[in-house]
């Protein structure tokens, strides 16, 4: 019997009604509906400060990029919606994948969560680009962290606009699209699952 993945599910903006948000809502109800196991969480949660070097070398790495790298560690898979700030990547999702990237041990054991993990990427805006920019320069950074990411993905134009009451796209085609991306990165997971168990 094919193992169930899980999928670990956040959006790059905390805002409240973000478009990003919404995003991870529509990928959050079709992976379920694809069969994966879904944690949905909020970057509001893990809240950390600037990355810096020196707070680093004084105090470690904080406790909340150390929980989320667990959180990570014990997923098949992630799926990341962000929106765009001034063409490229939100500085709230940029900081926690820094700290994140210098998580080096849990406990005793050596960890590195971002190291071979398969992401899935959305991209939102209230412009006709959809973040395709940001998205771009994202997809960079997280290759950089030697994480697999998957091709399809999914850009949401128009994000007041693009969903209806029931919180689901008004675009067919934007239904597909995620519907693709979540068949990629659940079968992906599964194929090059680096999950541990807590």
């Amino acid at each position: 019997m094919a193992v169930i993945p899980k999928i670990l599910v956040f959006a790059g903006s905390v805002r409240s009604g973000a478009y990003s948000g919404r995003a991870a809502d529509v990928a959050q109800k079709e992976l379920a509906m694809q069969g994966a196991e879904v944690t949905r969480i909020s970057l509001a949660e893990y809240p950390l400060p600037i990355m810096d070097e020196d707070l680093e070398k004084e105090k470690g790495v904080p406790e909340n990029a150390q929980k989320l790298g667990r959180l990570i560690v014990a997923h098949d898979g992630l799926l990341i919606a962000t929106p765009e700030y001034n063409g490229s990547i939100p500085p709230l999702l940029k900081n926690t994948i820094d700290w994140v990237s210098r998580v080096r041990r849990d406990g005793g054991r050596p960890v590195r969560p971002l190291a071979g993990k398969v992401v899935g990427l959305c991209s939102s805006s209230n412009g006709h680009f959809a973040g395709i920019r940001c998205i771009n320069h994202l997809r960079a950074v997280l290759v950089r962290c030697q994480m697999e990411v998957v091709t399809p993905e999914c850009s949401v134009p128009d994000g007041g606009d693009a969903f209806d009451e029931d919180g689901n796209f008004r675009d067919e085609r934007l239904h597909k699209s995620m519907e693709h991306l979540c068949r990629t990165l659940i079968e992906t997971s599964r194929l090059l699952s680096t999950r541990i168990e807590a």
